[in-house]
């Protein structure tokens, strides 16, 4: 994954939280559930790194704003 900047933290409050889980399902579930809590950028793509054991996905999240209502 690419570095993460200060412009990624520049205010108090936001956060990047690198997620891996063993499956997409596992990370796009985390990743839902943190939607449901913080305003987030939102599910992103996943990878895998070859010979690394999972599936890897970024979030960014501003933990001081709500995230989305449940439908």
């Amino acid at each position: 994954m690419k570095p993460i900047d200060e412009q990624h933290i520049a205010e108090p409050g936001l956060v990047v939280l690198d997620i891996t889980g063993g499956d997409e399902d596992t990370v796009q579930a985390v990743m839902a559930a943190l939607e449901g809590l913080w305003a987030t950028s939102g599910i992103g793509p996943m990878r895998r790194d070859p010979g690394e054991p999972g599936v890897r996905a970024r979030i960014y999240a501003d933990v001081l704003r709500p995230g989305r209502e449940a439908p």
